[in-house]
């Protein structure tokens, strides 16, 4: 009868800390929606236009990025009198790279783990947001501190199985910080992105400033010149050209 108790009561336990974490989950991803813009505003916005800028060797670079919501995006880079495109159309994908890094010049198929890697794209809004629209499984782990500041960290898993952390500020319940693993060309990387930088455009918030691990070595930072929301743009720009 003892033993029988005792396992009520643990039973009962294990019940009250998962509905107690289940809520926590969503008041803090409520919160954090909150933070970044009303869900009515989001859902208005149909395109976007990002200009950021970088450095790479002492090179200050500039991007473009086109967004059909749930259609497709593009970015476009010039470095060196050379074009670098990255495009995704539906379920396809597709690039043009310089021979220095590989390429032909010429527009070529992306390959399928790129074009998987890339999909969340065609979406806007912070990896939360994204990851709620997209089904995946999101758990609060514990509040913890990061750079001196309390956070929360949450673990997203998509449905096809991939991981990734979530740093939400206690304060402002922004993102401050992804980490997690991708799949490219047969290999697996980790990847880390720091976000700071907020501002607010027609009600929404998005970071002004990224950093992120650069191919060269080190941390790279990223900062965005410009937004545009819902500007005129055709869906033949993220169709591949033909030869």
């Amino acid at each position: 009868m003892k033993n029988m108790r005792n396992a009520i009561m643990l039973g009962l336990l294990l019940c009250s800390t998962i509905l107690l974490k289940a809520q926590s989950t969503e008041e803090v991803l409520s919160k954090h929606q909150s933070a970044m813009g009303s869900p009515e505003k989001w859902a208005a916005v149909k395109s976007l236009v990002m200009k950021n800028k970088f450095s790479v060797q002492g090179m200050d670079i500039e991007s473009k990025t086109s967004i059909l919501i749930g259609q497709g995006f593009r970015t476009d880079v010039e470095v060196m009198g050379n074009k670098i495109i990255t495009a995704i159309q539906g379920e396809t994908g597709w690039m043009m790279r310089p021979a220095m890094m590989g390429g032909t010049g010429q527009p070529e198929e992306m390959p399928t783990d790129q074009v998987k890697m890339a999909a969340s794209q065609k979406n806007i809004g912070s990896t939360l947001i994204i990851a709620q629209k997209e089904g995946a499984q999101i758990e609060l782990v514990s509040k913890e501190k990061l750079d001196g500041a309390d956070v929360y960290l949450l673990k997203v898993t998509k449905a096809n199985g991939d991981e990734s952390q979530v740093y939400v500020s206690a304060a402002t319940y922004f993102i401050v910080k992804v980490t997690g693993k991708l799949k490219a060309n047969g290999q697996e990387i980790d990847t880390e992105v720091n976000y700071s930088n907020y501002k607010a455009l027609d009600g929404l918030y998005f970071p002004y400033t990224m950093e992120t691990a650069s191919p060269m070595g080190g941390m790279m930072t990223v900062d965005t010149i410009s937004i545009e929301i819902n500007p005129s743009l055709e869906a033949s720009i993220f169709a591949k050209p033909t030869k």
